[in-house]
């Protein structure tokens, strides 16, 4: 019987085997899986969790600025806000791990999320211009919670966790999250250059706000569709999942006994506060101590340089140092660049182009650092036989969150310390000084601590033989 139905199963999956040899394998010798479409279909996703993200950050300066909200109060909402969320994050990886459905665990949530993200977007400017500051505040969190800590939740693990259940090759996952990291960085900083000038444009009221929310709102709707249309869960990866149930509480011991996720967990946690803070205090920077916030698109279009030449030489980088080197070589070039700006911190050219460098050296990690996180999944599966890429994902994206919620609220906590106040034209020099702890003495900080942590990852080495492993312990039980 059981040689029947391998028979039958051959049969079946025959066209399915067909392409994949086609396809051929990767460097490591592992079967790939997907084509350019695929790429660009699985990328354009990131559209809308960078649309999230990217509008979460510019929150501070449009609550201050332009809602009159207090500086201090709003890093204390947008830390609650994240803290909540970050735990919504290992519940929905339960969900992803339990979802049953004909698009299989993960792909379905994106069509599920294409509604709630366009109104989650536009809630996010609505809070109401004349009503008191403990109204005004409420608002703030109950929408910026619904936005990150629903929405975004809802679709970040299950578009991380579709990474592994898509291909078992390190090479196409790389190439996924280039494709990805290009779509979200371009979405990224189209919001940390032109916000702030298009919307000046269009009154730079609250209005304003609200027409450039909507827009991106669409935008996100769209991509996310796009992205449950091309995407594809495959059926070989998936017959891999370990069906027997592990409660949160295994599951968790089980990703702490997992050295490479902790050191990726507490990477990518001190990355996404450094990314928070490059991302949002860019314009009290220009304002401030260059004296002209539309000089934050002057920065941000010479920005594009290093962008563009980060994501052309980041694949090269990748086939001759591998992922995790890749990422190393990045952020010790971050080391350098924001080491230097420590000793002209108030120069124009040295934030251009030391800060250029900076950006550039950030390409890496943005591109492969849901690689890393992914493939520390087969190792797991080989370390202890149980194969948790929801909660992989999920609990990886915990420190994402915190990290970033962190970010945003040391911007709101280090103005407030400075005594800023966002209806003056001229600040004192405690805020400036604050200012400056956040925009240059911070990022070289993390930088430091980014490098020395990833340091210890060397599962690039050890990965292909896992891989062949796993697939022998399969062939066996079968």
């Amino acid at each position: 019987m059981k040689v029947e139905n391998e028979i039958v199963n051959q049969h079946l999956n025959g066209p399915q085997k067909k392409k994949r040899k086609e396809l051929g394998l990767d460097a490591q010798g592992i079967q790939k899986t997907m084509r350019i479409h695929h790429y660009l279909g699985d990328g354009a996703g990131q559209i809308a969790l960078n649309s999230i993200t990217g509008l979460v950050g510019m929150l501070t300066y449009f609550y201050t600025d332009k809602v009159g909200l207090a500086a201090g109060t709003v890093g204390t909402i947008l830390l609650l806000s994240r803290i909540l969320d970050a735990f919504t994050d290992l519940y929905m990886g339960r969900l992803v791990d339990g979802t049953k459905s004909k698009y299989g665990k993960a792909r379905p949530w994106l069509l599920w999320m294409t509604i709630p993200a366009l109104v989650a977007i536009v809630l996010l400017f609505t809070i109401p211009a004349n009503a008191s500051p403990m109204i005004k505040n409420i608002y703030a969190f109950l929408t910026v919670t619904f936005a990150t800590g629903i929405v975004y939740t809802a679709i970040v693990i299950p578009y991380g966790s579709l990474m592994a259940m898509r291909t078992r090759s390190s090479e196409e996952r790389g190439k996924m999250g280039i494709s990805r990291a290009v779509f979200g960085y371009a979405v990224g900083m189209v919001i940390a250059i032109l916000i702030i000038p298009i919307t000046n444009m269009l009154g730079g009221d609250q209005k304003a706000w609200i027409i450039v929310g909507v827009v991106l709102a669409v935008l996100s709707s769209i991509s996310l569709y796009l992205t449950f249309v091309v995407s594809k869960e495959d059926n070989d990866v998936a017959k891999n999942e370990v069906d027997e149930k592990v409660s949160l509480l295994e599951s968790l011991k089980l990703l702490f006994k997992n050295k490479y996720w902790v050191i990726m967990l507490f990477v990518m946690f001190m990355l996404n506060i450094m990314l928070t803070l490059n991302g949002s205090t860019g314009v009290y920077y220009t304002k401030y101590i260059l004296g002209d916030e539309n000089l934050v698109a002057i920065m941000g279009g010479v920005g594009l340089i290093p962008i563009i030449i980060g994501f052309a030489v980041v694949g090269p980088m990748i086939k001759k140092f591998g992922l995790a080197r890749t990422a190393q070589i990045g952020l010790f070039l971050g080391i350098i660049a924001t080491g230097i700006r420590l000793f002209m911190p108030y120069s124009f050219m040295a934030a251009l182009v030391f800060g250029g460098i900076a950006t550039f050296a950030t390409i890496p990690m943005m591109a492969i650092g849901g690689v890393l996180v992914n493939n520390t999944v087969e190792y797991g599966e080989w370390q202890s036989g149980k194969r948790l890429v929801g909660m992989v994902n999920s609990a990886s994206s915990f420190g994402i969150k915190i990290g970033s919620g962190l970010g945003a609220a040391m911007i709101g906590w280090t103005l407030a310390l400075g005594n800023y106040d966002g209806t003056l034209a001229t600040q004192p020099d405690s805020a400036i000084t604050s200012i400056l702890v956040l925009t240059v003495y911070l990022p070289f900080a993390l930088f430091v601590a980014c490098y020395l942590i990833l340091r210890k990852y060397d599962l690039d080495q050890k990965y292909p033989q896992i891989v062949k492993e796993l697939e022998n312990r399969k062939n066996i039980n079968n």
